[in-house]
Formats: C-alpha cells, sequence, structure tokens
C-alpha cells in the first residue's frame, strides 16, 4: 500500500467522507484527518502528500468559534482545494468578505464557468451542480480570481499565482454532473498525483501490519455473519492463521435461523477457531425496559464486551479484540476531528467500555464497504457471503424500536424472512443495497375475518447505495410490496399494518435507530 498522497481536513460535513471515497475511486489513497493538524505535524506524518483538501461543515466562518487551519499550508507550495466552508475559510484567511445569504442555495443548482483553468478542463460551461450552504462570498480576497458563479453566488475562485482553489458547490455528490471530473483534475492536472492504491496491495500492507502488531499474541473476533466481521475474520486468518479464535454470539438479536447458517457457512468455507456461545437471555434482561436507542446501543456493547472478557480469560494470550469496524462506522460516530454531529454511536466505535482490557484491532477501519466487498473478493470469500446485505451489530436491538423483548424479536424474524426472501424469489434482492424490516412501538385497529385485531405495525425499508454514506430508496412495484403484505399480515401473528419507508439518506439514516 502506497503512502497518502491527499489529506482531507475534516470541518464536519456528512459529504467529507464521500470526497474520500471519490478519490479513492481513481485509486488515488486519500486520508480524513483532524482540521487542527499543523502543517509540521501534515509534513511528518504524510511525507508523499501531493495536495490538501479542505471539507465543507456546519460552521459559519464569521462566528467567534470558527473552525480555522495552520496557516503555513498556504506557504507549503502544496495545491489546496477549498470545498464549500473550504472555500469561505480561504476567502477569510485571504481578507476576503463572507456574510449570510438573502438567498441561500440547497440543493441543484447551474453553474457557469467564466474563466478556463486546469480544475475545468473536460467541464461544460454551463452545469448542474449540487448547492447546501447559506453563507456566501460578499468580497473577494485581492488576491484571486473569480471562476465561476451559480444564480445567486459566487461558486468558484483561484489564487492568481498559486494551485489555491475553492469552490462553493459540492464535487464529491453525484448531483454535481461533472463532479468526477472536476475531482480527477485537480489530483491529476494539479497534484500530479500516481494511481497506486489498490485492494491487492491494501491486502499484503494489512497482513503485515497485523503479523508485526500481534506477534506470538492471540486475537479473538466476534463474527457476526455480515460482510464486515467475515472479510475482517479472514484478513486476519490470513496473516496470523490459528492465532485467531472467533467467537459467535447468538445474542437472540439475529435474524431467522441465523445461529446455524453463520456456523455452517463457517464450517464449510473457513479453517479457523470458532467458539459458539448462546447469550439470548442475557441480551434480553440487560435490555428490559430500555427504549432509548443510544442507550441500547451502548449496553449491547457493553454485554458483548462483558462476554469477550469471560472467552478471553480461557485465551492465555488473548490480547486483542479484532472487529469489524469501517469508515462510515467511524464517520457516523463522529470520532475523527470532534467537528462533526454525531448521528449515532456504533457498538464497535461508540459503545465500548473505557476500561476494555483488550488492544482494538480493526482492520477495515479505513474502508468504504465497496472497498471491503473487494477485499473480501481478493481473498477468495464466496459471493452468498461478500453479497449479503449489511446486518448492523446491534442486530434486531436497533431494528425493534422501543424496547426490545423476545416476542417482539421473534414477530420480526419472520416478517423480516419473508421480505428478504421473496426479494430473492422476484430477483430483487442483488438490484438492492440493503433491505430489511423494523418493528414500530405502535399498535393499530385491523380487521382479519370479521374480528377486530390490535396488533404491531411493521415497516420495510430498502435502499440503493454504494458507500452507505448516501442512500436512495429502492422503487419497488405496488403489485410486489402488496403480495409481502398479504404473506406478512397473513402468516404473522401479531402484525395487521404494512408500511413502505420511502425516506432517502439524507435526511434519514439507513437504519431507524
Amino acid at each position: 500500500m502506497k503512502q497518502t498522497q491527499i489529506i482531507i481536513l475534516d470541518y464536519g460535513s456528512q459529504y467529507t467522507q464521500l470526497l474520500a471515497r471519490r478519490i479513492r475511486d481513481l485509486h488515488v489513497y486519500a486520508e480524513v484527518v483532524n482540521h487542527r493538524l499543523t502543517w509540521l505535524e501534515m509534513h511528518q506524518q504524510y511525507p508523499d502528500l501531493k495536495g490538501i483538501v479542505l471539507s465543507g461543515g456546519p460552521a459559519s466562518i464569521y462566528d467567534a468559534d470558527a473552525y480555522l487551519v495552520d496557516p503555513a499550508i498556504f506557504d507549503s507550495g502544496l495545491p489546496i482545494f477549498g470545498v464549500c466552508y473550504g472555500l469561505q475559510l480561504i476567502t477569510h484567511l485571504y481578507h476576503g468578505s463572507v456574510e449570510r445569504a438573502s438567498k441561500q442555495e440547497f440543493g441543484q443548482a447551474k453553474l457557469k464557468i467564466l474563466h478556463p483553468t486546469k480544475l475545468f478542463t473536460d467541464v461544460p460551461d454551463n452545469q448542474d451542480v449540487w448547492m447546501s450552504h447559506a453563507d456566501h462570498i460578499t468580497k473577494m480576497p485581492d488576491t484571486f480570481e473569480k471562476l465561476a458563479t451559480s444564480e445567486h453566488s459566487i461558486a468558484a475562485i483561484k489564487h492568481h499565482s498559486k494551485e489555491i482553489y475553492g469552490i462553493q458547490f459540492h464535487a464529491e455528490v453525484t448531483h454535481t454532473l461533472y463532479g468526477e471530473q472536476i475531482v480527477k483534475n485537480f489530483l491529476f492536472l494539479i497534484c500530479n498525483c500516481t494511481q497506486d492504491w489498490f485492494m491487492s496491495e491494501f491486502i499484503s500492507a494489512k497482513v503485515e501490519e497485523i503479523r508485526t502488531l500481534v506477534r506470538d499474541q492471540e486475537v479473538i473476533l466476534g463474527l457476526s455473519g455480515g460482510v464486515d466481521s467475515s472479510v475482517a475474520a479472514a484478513l486476519i486468518s490470513k496473516a496470523i492463521g490459528d492465532q485467531l479464535t472467533c467467537i459467535f454470539v447468538d445474542t437472540g438479536l439475529l435474524r431467522l435461523n441465523e445461529s446455524e447458517k453463520v456456523m455452517h457457512a463457517y464450517e464449510q468455507n473457513f479453517m479457523m477457531k470458532i467458539i459458539k456461545v448462546d447469550a439470548a437471555d442475557q441480551f434480553y434482561q440487560a435490555l428490559k425496559g430500555v427504549e432509548e436507542p443510544e442507550t441500547k446501543r451502548k449496553i449491547i456493547g457493553k454485554v458483548f464486551t462483558d462476554i469477550f472478557s469471560d472467552q478471553a480469560a480461557k485465551l492465555q494470550h488473548a490480547h486483542f479484540l479484532a472487529q469489524g469496524t469501517i469508515y462510515p462506522d467511524v464517520i457516523e460516530s463522529s470520532t475523527i476531528s470532534g467537528t462533526s454531529k454525531v448521528i449515532k454511536s456504533h457498538h464497535n466505535v461508540g459503545g465500548l467500555p473505557d476500561d476494555l482490557n483488550f488492544k482494538l484491532l480493526e482492520p477495515l477501519r479505513t474502508l468504504f464497504k465497496d472497498e471491503v466487498r473487494k477485499v473480501g473478493v481478493e481473498l477468495g470469500l464466496p459471493e452468498s457471503m461478500i453479497y449479503r446485505h449489511p446486518f448492523p451489530g446491534p442486530g434486531l436491538g436497533i431494528r425493534v424500536i422501543g424496547e426490545v423483548t423476545k416476542e417482539k424479536c421473534d414477530i420480526l424474524r419472520l416478517v423480516d424472512d419473508i421480505f428478504l426472501s421473496m426479494m430473492v424469489e422476484h430477483d430483487l434482492y442483488h438490484q438492492a443495497s440493503q433491505s430489511f424490516a423494523t418493528l414500530l412501538p405502535v399498535k393499530t385497529v385491523g380487521v382479519m375475518g370479521d374480528n377486530r385485531t390490535y396488533d404491531y405495525v411493521c415497516a420495510l425499508r430498502s435502499v440503493q447505495s454504494v458507500d452507505f454514506m448516501t442512500a436512495t430508496i429502492s422503487r419497488f412495484d405496488w403489485e410486489f410490496l402488496e403480495k409481502v403484505t398479504t404473506r406478512i399480515i397473513n402468516e404473522v401473528d401479531g402484525v395487521n399494518r404494512v408500511v413502505y419507508d420511502i425516506t432517502s439518506k439524507p435526511p434519514g439514516t439507513i437504519e431507524w435507530e
């Protein structure tokens, strides 16, 4: 794996990680870092650096506590690319003015390019871009020129003599039609990056890194049966062999027949040590009476950790706890810079106690979901495992909204199984990225036969996504949804109403909790 060529200083935008992913898609390794990093620290930590990106963010540059940057980066000679807040930060530091806009721009906007530059090579003079800002430039910095405008704002600027650029729109989102070309231009025409980020090299470097870190000690890893933990297990097993012990915990929060399916899959595909722990009663008891989702996640994380501690006590040299944590987990738990708004904690990231008696080993922590799948393909995992829809670590604990009980989980298991099995039957499963059912804490009146019912409402959700940072809904035809609904209501006692969630991400998250 080559050295980092681009760093993205994080100012808290939920789009920041899309910048990293777009750059990596072009086989250039980018890393998101704390915006407080000084130029000296950057230079020491990233000797092969080719460029710096300043991300967007929710703050306003004219606020008293606005996030800034070490001004020394502007004398480093490296190209700099400010996006949204990044543009406003550049403007502010070069003595321009940024103020609250009377006509704010959110969503699709028209970009008009005024001057040809390397940044806009092979980009039409007029194009659709994605805006998301309440502030705008009211006075240009003296040492910059205006490159492009939208209807209500200065949309792109460049320093007269230095390779310092700023754009008001988000080139990283797919709604900006020529966004990828703009990112390409910055990487290859301005920063002179080389394409050296490939999964095969990642695997080789990560295997060596794991061996060096672990040495002769033992590692325990919690298997969930999902993509992330499976790929993490295969990667660590490749590095240290039988020093890895996998622990599969039946939490009682798994899908229908999940325990049997997972054990069968690993016995068929892996030569590794696996311990199965039946712990459903422990989880149900710990979750009794708890309704708040963040509390549930943290409880589930703690019970997991307690179980691992009990198992590790039996393994004399187990000093590492391995997890399938991936980049979106880290991002949504806001652990990179502290500027992002916490969306939700993940049991992998935010639910572990401070007195954890293991060193964490998270080999996939810097990868997006699609990159994790590419690693799985390189490692030879079966497609049925790699392309299975994601299942959250807390399982049905966050898909049963409100208090979690065995009765509710049993109902939801059946609903979820009907939905997913019918997607397979209708050749829809692999057209979607993630599909599942959620049980709502609501009962409604219904009629079955001549009898009144008063039962639960369940919600079906299916989305299309590449990186799971954004997602759009699966547009199933009504006939299919009617068939699914009929089967659920006819076959599952306790449910008399089914709804379909049509919320994209953002504004929603993929999971309900």
